[in-house]
């Protein structure tokens, strides 16, 4: 199937015929897609369809074999580490964190790119870090030691960081992982506010579809390395192609107030 893209035009991001290979073994081929600045699309596929790749890739962690990736037009391989952390801000999956850090000093990490060698940070990184945290309702971890605290507060404070990042794009690498329910709804419901009040772009991966189809406003559904549908949710989560992609029959329905797509596996209830 060839690439397929979503809208062109200026775009935060615009990644073209990107591909990339872990040795002899082929992670993305020939992906295209493009993101508006205001809009949060969301990336979506099995595990090993190339979700979290792509997002190394567009950050610079991994380099392609082949395409470009753009950032506001500019050729992100082009782009110094400080160019690239003032544009782009990550969210990663799993990282490894300093146990004895604190909560404060975990978010005030994002404010780096905007220092100057061996500047400390001033008040205006502290007010970042603050309103970051406030929004992700950790300000009140603040003083806590990062190995004291469960995996859900760890994973809101590495949205806070990238928060705390002030850049015009986001790119989220399972955002809602570790989780309960209403800090996932919280959390995308965030990053809508956010592409709407401050025009930012953002660049979900999400594994709940039923999640990513309530708040996204477009959809890339990734399997074995390619875009293999995109669209608004309804467009891309049928029936069918949910069986073909991830190898299970599940029911696709209408929310009662929003009318996008709501997933059900087709199981025995008992």
């Amino acid at each position: 199937m060839s690439a397929l893209t979503v809208d062109r035009g200026t775009a935060a991001l615009d990644v073209r015929g990107l591909s990339v290979a872990y040795g002899a073994r082929v992670a993305l081929r020939d992906v295209s897609l493009s993101l508006p600045a205001g809009r949060l699309l969301g990336l979506v596929g099995p595990n090993g369809s190339g979700k979290t790749t792509l997002i190394r890739a567009v950050c610079g962690i991994v380099a392609p074999q082949a395409g470009e990736v753009r950032l506001d037009g500019a050729d992100a391989l082009r782009l110094s580490p400080r160019e690239l952390a003032l544009r782009a801000a990550v969210v990663p999956q799993n990282p490894q964190l300093p146990p004895a850090f604190t909560a404060l000093e975990l978010v005030l990490m994002g404010r780096t790119p905007h220092l100057r060698l061996l500047q400390t940070e001033g008040q205006a990184d502290l007010r970042a870090a603050r309103q970051a945290m406030l929004a992700t309702d950790t300000w009140e971890l603040a003083e806590r030691p990062l190995g004291e605290l469960s995996g859900g507060e760890r994973q809101r404070l590495l949205v806070a960081r990238a928060l705390a990042q002030e850049t015009p794009l986001l790119l989220l690498d399972e955002p809602t992982a570790h989780l309960d329910v209403g800090h996932q709804a919280a959390t995308l419901g965030l990053m809508a506010r956010l592409c709407r009040s401050e025009g930012k772009a953002v660049l979900a991966a999400v594994h709940d579809l039923t999640l990513a189809a309530q708040f996204c406003y477009r959809l890339v559904m990734l399997h074995q390395g390619r875009v293999v549908a995109e669209g608004s949710p309804g467009e891309v989560l049928t029936t069918e192609r949910l069986r073909r992609v991830y190898g299970t029959s599940l029911h696709v329905l209408s929310h009662p107030v929003t009318g996008r797509p709501v997933l059900a596996p087709d199981g025995d209830a008992q």
